[in-house]
């Protein structure tokens, strides 16, 4: 009997998609839960879906476990994540009667004593430089008063970033006081009931609903810029140990500081290296990201943050200890690796549909391997309606600010 393997998302995020057919594709049943619309629902992979709810997200995971019974737990971003572990806490207090739930989040997490690390950037950071990575200066900005001592250490360029955020959308550059006072003040405000709105009505997300409703504000840190390339490692784990890796530089992103679109895999001892230490510090299980920064004359790997869940790039594989959904697999049933074949002599990876959605003219699309599910097709389908409705929403947007 195959095991049952949970994806849990908050986001309609088409690489989480991508990773339940390699999932399945490693051997496991998979269901879901998930925003109504979701890609995964358009995948032969998925058994069944349950809807995932942003006003009650802990019930909405809680029934979704208990009707599933999974060995497993895969989460497809940072707050399915950060809810998860919120669950975990919930339940560790009923002892005894929370005490499958608390295994099994445990199991797919990783050691609950990290939880908090993991979720906040400032403890992240400074624990990596305890363990000796190397990584960026880097202060959290408790008030106002403080903005200014900060900066002076770190120094100009910054980057602040917002606890809570992902995919760039908590990230700000500055490169004075006047930019860094106002990215301080945006970041660390909790969502407009407005946009809150709009998010809930347009794109059928109700994530922001509560955190507008609740007026929590964010932790923001300030960290030094590091001139160079990005750079992104995504690894499987179980219990502290790197069963698998995937190593990248980045070529092209879809804004400044959005997500990658196009990368190149690269061996970088420094980067394996200090994402292992990492892992094992955390005692990491399942998915997990660590993003880096590549100084431009040397080479030498900045760690900048980890991405507590599946990375989009989670699904490729490039053979035996290359291919995690197999790797992982195989640490939780105790069977062999049957890793998936290599996809590509290429190293140059177009995700799709990110680069497509991004240049449909992009060079990258025939330079370099086009990671098109073809195998998908009414995957495909609904990428090409979310194009054509993006098309149209972008259009409505424009018009509306005209009047």
């Amino acid at each position: 009997m195959k095991p049952t393997v949970l994806v849990a998302t908050t986001s309609r995020w088409f690489p989480t998609a991508r990773l339940a057919v390699a999932l399945a594709n490693a051997g496991c049943t998979i269901e879901a839960v998930c925003p109504p619309g979701h890609p995964i629902t358009k995948t032969g992979v998925v058994s069944r879906t349950f809807t995932y709810r942003g006003l009650a997200p802990l019930r909405s995971l809680e029934h979704a476990i208990t009707a599933t019974n999974p060995v497993l737990i895969v989460s497809g971003d940072d707050l399915a994540t950060w809810h998860l572990h919120c669950l975990y806490l919930a339940k560790k207090q009923l002892r005894d009667r929370g005490a499958a739930i608390c295994s099994l989040i445990e199991r797919s997490l990783g050691s609950p004593q990290h939880y908090p690390v993991v979720g906040d950037r400032a403890a992240f950071m400074q624990l990596s430089k305890e363990e000796g990575v190397l990584i960026p200066h880097t202060i959290t900005i408790s008030n106002s008063a403080e903005l200014n001592p900060c900066l002076a250490q770190i120094g100009f360029p910054a980057v602040l970033k917002a606890n809570g955020t992902s995919g760039g959308t908590g990230v700000r550059v500055v490169q004075n006081l006047e930019e860094a006072a106002g990215a301080v003040k945006f970041l660390e405000a909790p969502p407009l009931l407005a946009r809150a709105a709009k998010r809930a009505i347009f794109d059928r997300d109700r994530t922001l609903v509560l955190p507008a409703l609740q007026r929590k504000r964010s932790k923001v840190t300030a960290q030094g810029f590091v001139r160079g390339r990005e750079a992104t490692s995504a690894l499987a784990c179980w219990k502290g140990t790197v069963l698998a890796s995937l190593h990248f530089e980045v070529l092209q992103k879809s804004h400044a500081s959005g997500h990658s679109t196009v990368l190149r895999r690269i061996e970088h001892p420094e980067m394996a290296a200090a994402a292992e230490t990492m892992v094992r510090r955390l005692e990491l299980s399942g998915l997990h990201g660590f993003d880096f920064m590549l100084e431009a004359d040397s080479r030498a790997a900045y760690l900048i943050e980890i991405n507590p869940r599946a990375t989009q790039v989670g699904h490729l594989s490039f053979g035996p200890g290359h291919d995690l959904p197999s790797a992982l697999v195989s640490a939780v049933t105790d069977l062999p690796v049957s890793a998936a074949p290599k996809i590509s002599d290429n190293d140059t990876i177009a995700l799709f549909p990110q680069e497509w959605l991004r240049d449909p003219a992009s060079p990258f699309l025939r330079s370099g391997y086009h990671d098109v599910p073809w195998d998908e097709p009414a995957l495909l389908r609904a990428c090409t309606r979310e194009r054509d409705s993006g098309a149209v929403f972008g259009w409505l947007q424009r018009f509306l600010r005209k009047r």
